[in-house]
């Protein structure tokens, strides 16, 4: 009997949450309407259809709020559909030029880019390979990194070897083992001779750990190691909501993380009124 009642809820609850769907898609704007019916479009791969309503929108709602991401839904349209290569990547340069443009779709138009300069090259349209070699030196290393792994794929190897640099870079900082077999792949593409004496440099890698020593009133009464592995795995599960409220208690986390890996910096928090020091650093 309790069985059926959670079973009769949950049934409840699914056609409350459709109900409720319904009545907002049917009070949503006319821009919003129409974004929407393009996502459900791109959601089946109907790229076509999606791309009219997209530019439906554009033309009909210059100001709609909308507006940039129906940009940048645009020009993945046109990626799916063969042979409209330029037209795509045209449309993503479009969306980076945009102000209002987000990080994350900024950067997923940056490794699209870079598909498609690829595709072009292999194509025979060598000139879009600068697209490529643009973002070798681009701030953002998933961008930078993912432009040096699609230029070792170039046949011609002094365009090839510009990637080097990236590659050698991913080798010596990244943790990520996966990433840096990449990378070595890579290497070896270009030239073998490169990764065998950049391995010969290397030392050997030890597991790093991340180290918290408490003291109060000058004695150390907390110390504690933590493989980095672990640590970075907890900090990475953390939910954004988790993480703003740290920050509301003057903790940023992923500014504490890039403090500690890439800064390579001891941070130290003091509490005078209780007598305490804290330390924290990765070794």
């Amino acid at each position: 009997m309790r069985y059926k009642m959670k079973k009769s809820v949950l049934y409840i609850g699914i056609l409350f949450l459709a109900v409720f769907v319904l009545h907002a898609f049917a009070y949503a704007q006319p821009d919003e309407k129409l974004f929407q019916e393009a996502k459900i479009l791109i959601f089946d791969k109907e790229w076509k259809k999606a791309q009219e309503k997209l530019e439906q929108l554009m033309d009909e709602y210059p100001d709609s709020p909308w507006f940039s991401q129906a940009v940048f839904y645009r020009a993945k349209c046109l990626k799916e559909q063969g042979g409209k290569e330029r037209d795509a990547l045209r449309a993503f340069q479009d969306y980076l030029k945009r102000k209002d443009r987000s990080r994350s779709l900024s950067e997923d138009a940056e490794t699209d880019i870079i598909e498609l300069a690829y595709e072009l090259y292999q194509k025979g349209r060598r000139s879009y390979v600068s697209e490529i070699e643009q973002r070798l030196s681009h701030s953002n290393r998933v961008i930078r990194y993912f432009a040096a792994i699609r230029l070792s794929q170039v046949k011609d190897k002094k365009i090839a070897a510009k990637a080097v640099p990236v590659l050698k870079e991913i080798i010596q900082k990244e943790r990520d083992d996966e990433l840096r077999d990449r990378a070595k792949i890579a290497l070896l593409r270009i030239d073998p001779d490169v990764l065998k004496d950049l391995e010969e440099e290397m030392p050997e890698r030890r597991a790093l750990l991340l180290k918290i020593r408490v003291w109060k009133d000058g004695k150390l009464t907390v110390k504690i190691n933590i493989p980095w592995a672990l640590a970075d795995l907890a900090f990475g599960s953390m939910s954004e909501e988790e993480k703003a409220e740290l920050r509301k208690e003057g903790y940023d986390l992923d500014t504490i993380t890039k403090t500690l890996m890439e800064e390579g910096e001891i941070i130290e928090i003091s509490n005078p009124e209780e007598g305490t020091v804290i330390k924290i650093w990765i070794e």
